[in-house]
């Protein structure tokens, strides 16, 4: 699952939640697949060697090969996301930084943090917030169905404990 949660070895009542959507295409991958794909893409254009028709479909193929580099780099651009919610005995915190550098702060007192699960209502299915302090945050919502009802039940269990 692509979030942990880490404890304190000081105090046992301090836990941490760190939360990020998960990137399958790691550096390597990206690189074998840009190549695969450009290679095969060169096969119907060896009939074609030596003739102005290769030109001629060449830059498309170019094209092609640059504009999926653009988009599986704007992907992992958009990935890189962190959530860290930090539970402390008297305070529940969540800090989520943005690809673009952002960083989003929620805190409130932990007696009065809730999680919520909006099974149909929300935005996505299964949509999981936490309220409290007068507002309502989103946590995981890049995380897939089944890991954000897990992710609920683990908050609800995290926040109640002491």
């Amino acid at each position: 699952m692509p979030y942990c949660w880490t404890y304190s070895n000081t105090t046992s009542s301090m836990h941490e939640l760190h939360l990020w959507p998960h990137q399958s295409l790691t550096p390597l991958g990206f690189a074998g697949f840009i190549f695969l794909t450009f290679c095969l893409a060169l096969f119907p254009l060896f009939p074609l060697l030596g003739t102005i028709s290769f030109w001629g479909l060449l830059p498309f193929l170019m094209l092609t090969v640059i504009g999926l580099w653009i988009a599986l780099r704007r992907s992992n651009h958009r990935a890189q996301i962190l959530e860290i919610l930090t539970l402390s005995t008297n305070q529940a915190s969540l800090i989520r930084s943005n690809p673009d550098g952002d960083i989003q702060e929620w805190i409130c007192n932990r007696y009065w943090a809730n999680a919520k699960l909006h099974k149909k209502n929300g935005p996505i299915p299964n949509y999981v917030t936490l309220n409290g302090n007068g507002r309502e945050v989103e946590i995981g919502a890049f995380l897939s169905e089944t890991e954000r009802i897990n992710l609920f039940n683990e908050l609800q269990y995290a926040l109640r404990k002491n």
